[in-house]
Protein backbone atom coordinates (compact mmCIF):
# COMPACT_ATOMS: atom_id res chain seq x y z
CA UNK A 1 0.00 0.00 0.00
CA UNK A 2 2.96 2.43 0.67
CA UNK A 3 4.36 2.20 -2.80
CA UNK A 4 1.52 2.42 -4.19
CA UNK A 5 0.81 5.69 -2.43
CA UNK A 6 3.77 6.52 -3.58
CA UNK A 7 3.03 5.84 -6.88
CA UNK A 8 0.01 7.37 -7.28
CA UNK A 9 1.46 10.97 -5.96
CA UNK A 10 4.20 10.42 -8.92
CA UNK A 11 2.01 10.19 -11.63
CA UNK A 12 0.60 13.54 -12.12
CA UNK A 13 4.29 14.62 -12.11
CA UNK A 14 5.28 12.60 -14.81
CA UNK A 15 2.19 13.40 -16.99
CA UNK A 16 3.90 15.14 -19.40
CA UNK A 17 3.71 16.01 -23.19
CA UNK A 18 7.64 14.85 -23.64
CA UNK A 19 6.66 12.08 -21.73
CA UNK A 20 7.06 8.77 -24.10
CA UNK A 21 6.39 4.96 -22.36
CA UNK A 22 9.26 3.11 -22.22
CA UNK A 23 9.52 -0.52 -21.87
CA UNK A 24 12.58 -2.81 -20.91
CA UNK A 25 13.45 -5.46 -23.77
CA UNK A 26 13.40 -7.90 -20.66
CA UNK A 27 10.38 -8.43 -18.21
CA UNK A 28 12.34 -8.86 -15.46
CA UNK A 29 12.53 -5.19 -14.41
CA UNK A 30 9.74 -3.35 -13.15
CA UNK A 31 9.62 0.20 -14.44
CA UNK A 32 7.30 3.53 -13.54
CA UNK A 33 7.28 4.84 -16.98
CA UNK A 34 3.66 3.82 -17.77
CA UNK A 35 2.29 5.28 -14.10
CA UNK A 36 0.39 8.16 -15.59
CA UNK A 37 -2.67 9.64 -13.80
CA UNK A 38 -3.65 12.62 -11.66
CA UNK A 39 -3.32 12.82 -8.24
CA UNK A 40 -3.68 15.66 -5.30
CA UNK A 41 -0.59 16.66 -3.68
CA UNK A 42 0.41 15.10 -1.20
CA UNK A 43 0.30 15.40 2.96
CA UNK A 44 3.48 16.88 4.66
CA UNK A 45 5.74 14.72 6.50
CA UNK A 46 6.34 14.50 10.00
CA UNK A 47 9.33 15.68 12.01
CA UNK A 48 12.38 13.70 11.79
CA UNK A 49 13.02 11.85 14.68
CA UNK A 50 15.97 12.53 17.37
CA UNK A 51 19.31 10.84 16.28
CA UNK A 52 22.70 10.87 17.89
CA UNK A 53 25.48 13.27 16.20
CA UNK A 54 28.04 11.29 14.55
CA UNK A 55 31.38 12.62 15.63
CA UNK A 56 32.66 15.39 13.63
CA UNK A 57 35.85 15.53 11.43
CA UNK A 58 37.67 18.67 10.42
CA UNK A 59 38.93 19.53 6.76
CA UNK A 60 37.13 18.94 3.16
CA UNK A 61 39.56 16.37 1.60
CA UNK A 62 42.13 18.58 0.05
CA UNK A 63 39.52 19.41 -2.89
CA UNK A 64 40.36 23.98 -2.54
CA UNK A 65 36.81 24.64 -4.53
CA UNK A 66 33.82 24.76 -2.48
CA UNK A 67 30.85 25.54 -4.06
CA UNK A 68 26.84 26.08 -2.82
CA UNK A 69 25.70 22.90 -3.05
CA UNK A 70 28.93 21.02 -1.54
CA UNK A 71 27.77 20.06 2.67
CA UNK A 72 31.50 20.26 4.26
CA UNK A 73 30.65 18.41 7.21
CA UNK A 74 29.56 14.93 4.87
CA UNK A 75 33.28 15.66 2.92
CA UNK A 76 34.63 15.13 6.29
CA UNK A 77 32.74 12.38 7.30
CA UNK A 78 33.16 10.48 3.90
CA UNK A 79 36.86 11.65 3.77
CA UNK A 80 37.55 9.65 7.49
CA UNK A 81 36.47 6.21 5.93
CA UNK A 82 37.94 6.68 2.55
CA UNK A 83 40.49 3.73 2.73
CA UNK A 84 37.56 1.44 3.25
CA UNK A 85 35.99 1.65 0.03
CA UNK A 86 37.09 -1.37 -1.81
CA UNK A 87 36.66 -3.42 1.36
CA UNK A 88 33.90 -6.14 0.78
CA UNK A 89 33.03 -6.29 4.25
CA UNK A 90 33.36 -2.32 5.32
CA UNK A 91 31.34 0.29 5.85
CA UNK A 92 30.33 0.68 2.02
CA UNK A 93 29.09 -3.31 1.96
CA UNK A 94 25.61 -2.18 1.28
CA UNK A 95 27.08 -0.35 -2.10
CA UNK A 96 28.95 -3.23 -3.13
CA UNK A 97 25.71 -5.21 -2.29
CA UNK A 98 23.38 -2.93 -4.49
CA UNK A 99 25.71 -2.14 -7.27
CA UNK A 100 24.49 -5.09 -9.72
CA UNK A 101 21.20 -4.10 -9.83
CA UNK A 102 21.72 0.19 -9.82
CA UNK A 103 23.72 -1.20 -12.91
CA UNK A 104 21.51 -3.13 -14.38
CA UNK A 105 18.81 -0.17 -14.26
CA UNK A 106 21.17 2.32 -16.20
CA UNK A 107 22.57 -0.13 -18.62
CA UNK A 108 18.82 -0.44 -19.28
CA UNK A 109 17.77 2.69 -19.26
CA UNK A 110 20.83 4.02 -21.21
CA UNK A 111 20.99 1.61 -23.96
CA UNK A 112 17.29 2.57 -24.53
CA UNK A 113 18.07 6.42 -24.16
CA UNK A 114 21.08 6.25 -26.61
CA UNK A 115 19.57 2.97 -29.24
CA UNK A 116 22.60 0.90 -27.59
CA UNK A 117 22.51 -2.62 -28.08
CA UNK A 118 21.66 -4.00 -24.64
CA UNK A 119 23.19 -7.98 -25.49
CA UNK A 120 26.81 -6.23 -26.40
CA UNK A 121 29.66 -6.49 -24.35
CA UNK A 122 30.70 -2.94 -24.33
CA UNK A 123 26.97 -0.76 -25.53
CA UNK A 124 28.49 2.39 -23.88
CA UNK A 125 30.71 2.71 -26.95
CA UNK A 126 31.07 6.37 -27.81
CA UNK A 127 29.54 7.66 -25.01
CA UNK A 128 30.72 10.39 -22.40
CA UNK A 129 29.63 9.52 -18.86
CA UNK A 130 30.58 11.48 -15.59
CA UNK A 131 30.33 9.90 -12.40
CA UNK A 132 29.45 12.06 -9.68
CA UNK A 133 30.32 11.95 -6.48
CA UNK A 134 32.32 8.68 -7.78
CA UNK A 135 33.75 7.65 -4.29
CA UNK A 136 36.19 4.64 -5.06
CA UNK A 137 35.07 4.09 -8.09
CA UNK A 138 32.81 1.22 -7.73
CA UNK A 139 30.37 2.42 -9.96
CA UNK A 140 33.13 4.08 -12.69
CA UNK A 141 34.92 1.05 -13.20
CA UNK A 142 31.54 -1.14 -14.50
CA UNK A 143 30.90 1.79 -16.90
CA UNK A 144 34.61 1.78 -18.05
CA UNK A 145 34.29 -2.12 -19.11
CA UNK A 146 30.82 -1.43 -20.41
CA UNK A 147 32.92 0.60 -23.05
CA UNK A 148 32.00 4.75 -21.78
CA UNK A 149 34.71 7.31 -21.73
CA UNK A 150 34.72 7.96 -17.84
CA UNK A 151 34.88 10.83 -15.97
CA UNK A 152 34.64 10.36 -12.09
CA UNK A 153 35.14 13.23 -9.80
CA UNK A 154 34.71 13.91 -5.95
CA UNK A 155 35.21 15.85 -3.40
CA UNK A 156 37.67 13.62 -1.17
CA UNK A 157 40.93 13.81 -2.42
CA UNK A 158 41.38 10.36 -0.14
CA UNK A 159 38.53 9.02 -2.57
CA UNK A 160 40.18 9.58 -5.95
CA UNK A 161 43.54 8.58 -4.90
CA UNK A 162 41.82 5.26 -4.00
CA UNK A 163 39.74 4.81 -6.95
CA UNK A 164 42.85 6.02 -9.74
CA UNK A 165 45.35 3.19 -7.98
CA UNK A 166 42.28 0.53 -8.06
CA UNK A 167 41.75 1.20 -11.37
CA UNK A 168 45.18 1.08 -12.88
CA UNK A 169 45.35 -2.63 -12.05
CA UNK A 170 43.05 -3.23 -15.27
CA UNK A 171 43.48 -1.99 -18.26
CA UNK A 172 39.75 -1.76 -19.11
CA UNK A 173 39.61 0.67 -16.24
CA UNK A 174 42.94 2.74 -16.44
CA UNK A 175 41.42 5.15 -18.52
CA UNK A 176 39.31 6.67 -16.36
CA UNK A 177 39.84 10.49 -15.78
CA UNK A 178 39.23 11.17 -11.83
CA UNK A 179 39.53 14.58 -10.87
CA UNK A 180 39.14 15.80 -7.18
CA UNK A 181 36.32 18.52 -7.50
CA UNK A 182 33.04 19.68 -7.87
CA UNK A 183 30.07 18.90 -10.34
CA UNK A 184 29.85 23.06 -10.26
CA UNK A 185 33.57 23.48 -10.74
CA UNK A 186 33.30 21.53 -14.18
CA UNK A 187 30.43 23.83 -15.23
CA UNK A 188 32.16 26.83 -15.06
CA UNK A 189 34.71 24.61 -17.42
CA UNK A 190 31.91 24.30 -19.69
CA UNK A 191 32.41 20.52 -19.53
CA UNK A 192 29.64 18.30 -20.99
CA UNK A 193 28.78 14.82 -20.97
CA UNK A 194 26.60 12.46 -23.01
CA UNK A 195 25.03 10.94 -19.71
CA UNK A 196 25.21 12.72 -15.84
CA UNK A 197 25.27 9.89 -13.01
CA UNK A 198 25.08 10.89 -9.49
CA UNK A 199 24.10 7.84 -6.91
CA UNK A 200 23.73 8.22 -3.39
CA UNK A 201 24.99 11.85 -3.31
CA UNK A 202 22.18 14.26 -3.24
CA UNK A 203 20.88 13.42 0.14
CA UNK A 204 24.80 14.35 1.10
CA UNK A 205 24.88 17.98 -0.39
CA UNK A 206 23.57 21.24 1.15
CA UNK A 207 21.29 22.26 -1.69
CA UNK A 208 19.38 20.03 -3.83
CA UNK A 209 18.23 22.43 -6.27
CA UNK A 210 21.61 23.75 -7.18
CA UNK A 211 23.23 20.44 -7.39
CA UNK A 212 20.68 19.42 -10.25
CA UNK A 213 21.14 22.43 -11.73
CA UNK A 214 24.33 21.31 -11.92
CA UNK A 215 23.85 18.07 -13.13
CA UNK A 216 21.52 19.48 -16.04
CA UNK A 217 23.97 21.76 -17.02
CA UNK A 218 27.11 19.16 -17.17
CA UNK A 219 24.45 17.19 -19.54
CA UNK A 220 24.57 17.82 -23.68
CA UNK A 221 21.31 18.62 -25.14
CA UNK A 222 18.99 14.72 -25.49
CA UNK A 223 21.39 13.47 -22.98
CA UNK A 224 20.80 11.64 -20.02
CA UNK A 225 20.86 11.95 -15.81
CA UNK A 226 20.21 9.43 -13.18
CA UNK A 227 20.19 10.12 -9.93
CA UNK A 228 19.20 7.29 -6.78
CA UNK A 229 18.85 8.55 -3.44
CA UNK A 230 16.35 7.25 0.08
CA UNK A 231 12.71 8.91 0.37
CA UNK A 232 12.12 10.74 3.19
CA UNK A 233 9.58 8.61 4.75
CA UNK A 234 9.48 7.04 8.57
CA UNK A 235 9.93 3.49 6.98
CA UNK A 236 13.26 5.03 5.37
CA UNK A 237 14.07 6.40 8.41
CA UNK A 238 13.96 3.09 10.23
CA UNK A 239 15.34 1.13 7.54
CA UNK A 240 18.13 3.01 6.23
CA UNK A 241 19.19 5.05 9.65
CA UNK A 242 18.13 2.83 12.55
CA UNK A 243 18.20 -0.41 11.46
CA UNK A 244 21.10 0.18 9.27
CA UNK A 245 23.38 2.43 11.33
CA UNK A 246 22.47 2.00 14.59
CA UNK A 247 21.59 -1.71 14.87
CA UNK A 248 23.03 -3.59 12.27
CA UNK A 249 25.89 -1.17 11.95
CA UNK A 250 26.44 -1.77 8.32
CA UNK A 251 27.18 1.88 8.07
CA UNK A 252 28.67 4.31 10.51
CA UNK A 253 26.25 6.17 12.77
CA UNK A 254 25.71 9.58 11.41
CA UNK A 255 26.13 8.57 7.66
CA UNK A 256 22.53 9.48 6.83
CA UNK A 257 20.14 12.73 8.33
CA UNK A 258 16.84 11.83 7.43
CA UNK A 259 15.62 15.25 7.13
CA UNK A 260 18.14 15.78 3.71
CA UNK A 261 16.20 12.73 2.23
CA UNK A 262 14.01 13.41 -1.28
CA UNK A 263 11.26 11.99 -1.87
CA UNK A 264 10.68 10.65 -5.48
CA UNK A 265 7.86 13.39 -6.12
CA UNK A 266 10.49 16.40 -4.79
CA UNK A 267 12.87 14.96 -7.01
CA UNK A 268 11.16 14.67 -9.81
CA UNK A 269 10.08 18.29 -9.56
CA UNK A 270 13.31 19.99 -8.80
CA UNK A 271 14.84 17.82 -11.91
CA UNK A 272 11.60 19.59 -14.20
CA UNK A 273 12.87 22.69 -13.19
CA UNK A 274 16.44 22.03 -14.69
CA UNK A 275 14.56 21.09 -17.85
CA UNK A 276 15.39 17.30 -16.92
CA UNK A 277 11.94 15.25 -17.57
CA UNK A 278 12.14 12.26 -15.34
CA UNK A 279 11.13 8.89 -17.74
CA UNK A 280 11.65 6.01 -15.39
CA UNK A 281 11.87 5.51 -11.91
CA UNK A 282 12.17 2.51 -9.99
CA UNK A 283 12.67 1.31 -6.06
CA UNK A 284 16.07 -0.39 -5.20
CA UNK A 285 14.15 -2.97 -2.64
CA UNK A 286 16.12 -5.08 -0.25
CA UNK A 287 15.76 -8.96 0.40
CA UNK A 288 16.77 -9.24 4.89
CA UNK A 289 16.26 -13.09 4.02
CA UNK A 290 18.81 -13.58 0.93
CA UNK A 291 20.66 -10.38 1.31
CA UNK A 292 19.96 -9.29 -2.58
CA UNK A 293 18.82 -6.23 -4.24
CA UNK A 294 16.33 -5.70 -6.92
CA UNK A 295 14.43 -3.34 -9.14
CA UNK A 296 10.59 -3.22 -7.59
CA UNK A 297 7.62 -0.61 -7.62
CA UNK A 298 8.54 0.40 -4.16
CA UNK A 299 9.79 4.17 -3.62
CA UNK A 300 9.08 4.17 0.01
CA UNK A 301 13.10 3.68 0.87
CA UNK A 302 15.87 3.21 -1.95
CA UNK A 303 15.25 4.45 -5.32
CA UNK A 304 16.46 5.39 -9.08
CA UNK A 305 15.67 7.76 -11.86
CA UNK A 306 16.52 8.24 -15.17
CA UNK A 307 15.42 11.45 -17.43
CA UNK A 308 16.66 13.10 -20.28
CA UNK A 309 17.77 16.59 -20.90
CA UNK A 310 15.06 18.83 -23.10
CA UNK A 311 15.15 18.78 -26.61
CA UNK A 312 15.10 14.71 -26.09
CA UNK A 313 12.93 13.14 -29.05
CA UNK A 314 11.96 9.94 -27.78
Amino acid sequence: MAATRSLQRCRHLLCRPSFSLLRPSSSSFRFFSDAIAPHSTPPPLPTSPPIPSPESNSGNGGCSTIRSSLNEAEVAKFAAIAETWWDFEGPFKPLHQMNPTRISFIRSALCRHFRKDPFCARPFEGLKVIDVGCGGGILAEPLARMGASVTGIDAVDKNINIAGIHAESDPLTSSIEYRCTTAEQLVKENKKFDAVIALEVIEHVADPSEFCKSLAALTVPNGATVISTVSRTLRAFATAIVAAEYLLRWLPKGTHDWSSFLTAEELVLILQRTSISVKEMAGLSYNPLTGEWSLSDDLGVNFIAYGAKEGDVQ
